[in-house]
């Protein structure tokens, strides 16, 4: 069998990284569920979330962002069982927002007293595990079993920290949802690999072996659709995003920060699996991708305007996010793949910090309702400033990775599929970005409407657990967006490895843009021993 462009583990490092990156945080997961001490089982925990983020930060110094194709390449065979991890810009940024956020929401627990809850820990280590597992896999159904395993923690975690009354019911939704999602997703790879199978007697799965079979299958548009709503519901994308808003609102904050990357599972498959393997067709039906995620955008500010629960305003702000996103993935230019990338990056790392923010807030007073709170900024300045300039991430001002990534996707838009389109996404932003400002000015400057003794005293009387843990928060989330954003140009580097590894170097507007030529890799061939 042929491989394409591929760089081995073994040429660059010593030891198979992309797996350790998995193994450690499942290793850290086991100790903790066998120690009896809480104490311990935190700082095992620790330990295994600082080992993964630092062997991250490895992982991408030894990425060549001049080298097209896969890097770090693994691939194990055996007992009928293929296993294939490696990164490109696709990926390796996700990986690296994965073991970031990992780490913070660990540090977030301490804030949030679940000092005690070794079974959250462990789970919170589990997920991490699975993410990483997920984003770093090149085979299409070792990415549908890592999915399929991120639901034990998503229902432990829910179960134990949740903070309604309705946990069962919550987990019930999310199941509902994500197993249809799953279901789908499965049924279009199975129909991938079995239609490679009809024409070269080889039944696969492998990513790089689904890419170059370019087999004509006659059921092409099924599975783009199968794979799409699948995709749409983990993203989650209008109308397919009713189990956000209830999670957002009965589940726990305390795992946001991991669960805001799973979210972002669905916009990775996008980019790894749907565009690149069925190109003509999703080619074909961008137009009406495209008008899912405008209604999107309008949809999911609008109806977050309407929202008096934090929770539930920041999960419509998600889902208009999810549309943007989702414009300029499908608007077959090479300006609007790296911004829908970069903003996916940018926006799951400055959504976790606003709702990292907003869960800060809620163990104060104890209150998701906007008008019980206001005139916080005072008494809570760290929480105030990684809010703001989380929300402002978001909006695209200068000196945030958001700047860059709005800019080359109305760039992109514009380029293939026009001014009108691309307005219209420039006036979604605004209203996304006014409402978070708006949250703002409600939460920390005005007064409250509603004066209900035990919320308002609350968050004036009781000081935080951990003051220096919220500053470490807001210090690390809006450091690295500052930082990231004032010196974008490796990020952008790394991201446009893949997209010049999808074999067009061009920006203009030319039909060429709009075909398969751009999302279908033209590798250098070896063989595989």
């Amino acid at each position: 069998m042929e491989i394409t462009n591929i760089t081995l583990w073994s040429e660059t490092v010593g030891f198979p990284i992309l797996s350790v990156l998995t193994i450690i945080p499942l290793a850290a997961m086991a100790a903790v569920i066998m120690t009896p001490s809480p104490t311990a089982a935190l700082r095992i925990g620790f330990a295994g979330t600082v080992a993964t983020f630092l062997l991250s930060l490895y992982l991408l110094s030894l990425f060549d962002a001049d080298l097209q194709g896969i890097q770090l390449y693994e691939r194990y065979q055996g007992l009928g069982v293929t296993y294939t991890v490696g990164v490109d810009g696709a990926n390796i940024l996700f990986i690296l927002l994965t073991a970031t956020l990992a780490l913070l929401t660990l540090v977030y627990t301490l804030t949030a007293r679940h000092v005690s809850d070794s079974t959250h820990i462990a789970s919170l280590l589990g997920y991490e595990a699975i993410l990483i597992g997920a984003f770093a896999a090149l085979n299409a159904m070792q990415f549908w079993l890592w999915c399929f395993l991120e639901m034990i923690p998503i229902v432990l975690m829910t179960l134990r920290s949740g903070s309604s009354q309705n946990r069962r019911w919550v987990v019930s939704l999310v199941l509902q949802h994500f197993s249809s999602g799953l279901l789908m997703v499965l049924a279009g790879f199975l129909m991938l690999g079995f239609g490679i199978m009809l024409t070269t007697d080889i039944l696969s799965f492998d990513w790089l072996v689904l890419k170059e079979s370019n087999v004509s299958n006659e059921y092409a548009t099924l599975i783009f659709f199968l794979l799409l709503f699948g995709f749409a519901i983990r993203m989650p994308l209008f109308p397919f995003h009713a189990w956000l808003p209830v999670v957002a609102e009965h589940g726990t904050i305390a795992s946001v920060g991991i669960f805001l990357v799973s979210l972002k599972l669905g916009v990775y498959a996008i980019i790894r699996f749907l565009i690149p393997l069925l190109p003509e067709v999703a080619e074909e039906w961008s137009w009406f991708v495209t008008m899912l995620g405008l209604i999107g955008i309008f949809y999911g500010a609008l109806l977050a305007f309407m929202q008096i629960n934090f929770r539930r305003l920041i999960a419509f702000a998600i889902i208009s996010q999810t549309g943007l996103i989702t414009v300029g993935l499908f608007d077959f230019s090479t300006h609007g793949m790296e911004g829908g990338i970069v903003l996916a990056i940018s926006f799951g790392m400055a959504t976790a910090g606003i709702l990292l923010s907003l869960g800060m807030i809620y163990k104060r007073t104890h209150t998701a309702f906007i008008p019980r709170l206001g005139g916080m900024f005072d008494t809570n300045a760290a929480i105030a400033v990684l809010f703001v300039i989380c929300a402002l991430s978001t909006m695209g001002m200068p000196g945030t990775p958001g700047f860059d990534g709005i800019h080359l996707l109305i760039d992109g838009t514009i380029q293939g599929q026009g001014w009108l389109i691309a307005i219209a996404i420039l006036f979604g932003n605004v209203l996304t970005v006014g409402l978070l400002l708006r949250a703002f000015q409600q939460i920390f400057i005005a007064s409250p409407k509603r004066f209900q003794g035990p919320y308002v005293n609350m968050h004036q009387a009781s000081s935080p657990p951990s003051p220096r843990n919220e500053w470490i928060i807001t210090i690390a989330i809006c450091g690295l967006l500052l930082t990231t954003g004032i010196n974008s140009s490796p990020w952008l580097l790394i991201i446009d490895q893949n997209i010049q590894s999808t074999g067009s170097n061009s920006h203009n507007n030319t039909s060429e843009l709009r075909t398969n030529k751009l999302l279908t890799p033209q590798y250098i061939t070896s063989k595989d021993n």
